[in-house]
């Protein structure tokens, strides 16, 4: 067993500040690992962007986070794991990665209604990984799709109740819940922020996937396997890791809208694009 490997810090990144559900969920699974999070938000959100422009972002953090000794990546972002997992597999071997991918195994599975709703960006939608669930796990159901235009920048913004958010998911879900939808998936990491506002409006009846748990306990289970986790073993006592969070965009924002989204202790602290690399931003 390497000592390196059981002090390493695990990175993780997301677009913007939605992947602090998967940082969240990693906390608390593997409370003694230390963990690093990138919030790429000079270019959020990703799932307008280019498959290829996301592809360049996803490597740029990658070697950041490689550069701070990071073990494992786990890519918090729906929109970067369709665009750039793979990518990042091969340009990156010897570096363990886990994605996310939207939950339609478990929505087929449980679906009495056999109408499922995903909620996801354009680009996970358009990209070959959804292809292949929808064709795997969802022949015999029904799948509706919508994209949610807006709402990413409406969670960034730290408006997880307000009126503009709840008009967003009201015309996504609406036309699902009339067609008889009883399980909706949260295809971005952004999205479980307004779980309770989607449980809402979609009533006690319809069950909400999200994905944080089980990307969690995978990231445990690879950790596991290459004897890395952490020495309190993910338990709930023991020594708690490290957390530390960078943004691309506006640390003053950033600072002031985390209590929305992360409870815990944190450092916080600015990085810049120079071309393709993240370097720490010098004030």
């Amino acid at each position: 067993m390497n000592s390196e490997h059981l002090s390493a810090p695990l990175g993780v990144f997301d677009s913007g500040v939605g992947g602090l559900s998967i940082l969240k969920e990693l906390h608390h699974q593997v409370p003694a690992e230390h963990l690093i999070y990138v919030a790429d938000q000079a270019h959020v959100p990703y799932g307008a962007r280019s498959l290829a422009q996301v592809r360049q972002f996803s490597e740029g953090i990658t070697r950041f986070l490689l550069s701070q000794g990071a073990k494992m990546i786990v890519v918090a972002c729906n929109t970067a794991s369709a665009a750039a997992l793979h990518y990042l597999r091969r340009v990156f071997p010897e570096t363990p990665f886990v994605g996310m991918e939207p939950a339609l195994k478990p929505a087929a599975e449980t679906t009495r209604s056999g109408v499922v709703g995903v909620l996801a960006t354009p680009a996970t939608f358009q990209g070959e990984l959804y292809a292949s669930l929808v064709n795997r796990y969802a022949q015999d159901i029904t799948v509706l799709q919508d994209t949610c235009p807006g709402l990413v920048a409406q969670i960034e913004a730290g408006e997880k109740n307000g009126g503009e958010t709840r008009r967003i998911l009201e015309k996504a879900l609406e036309p699902m819940l009339s067609a008889g939808a009883d399980t909706l998936v949260l295809g971005c990491t952004h999205y479980p922020f307004v779980s309770e506002l989607i449980q809402q409006i979609s009533g006690p009846g319809v069950r909400i996937i999200d994905p944080a748990p089980a990307v969690a306990r995978q990231a445990r289970r690879l950790l596991q396997a290459r004897g890395w986790l952490g020495e309190a073993g993910g338990s709930s006592t023991g020594t708690r890791g490290s957390v530390r969070l960078f943004t691309t965009g506006d640390l003053d924002h950033l600072r002031r809208v985390l209590p929305y989204f992360w409870s815990g202790e944190a450092e916080s602290a600015a990085l810049h694009w120079q071309g393709d690399s993240l370097h720490f931003f010098q004030s």
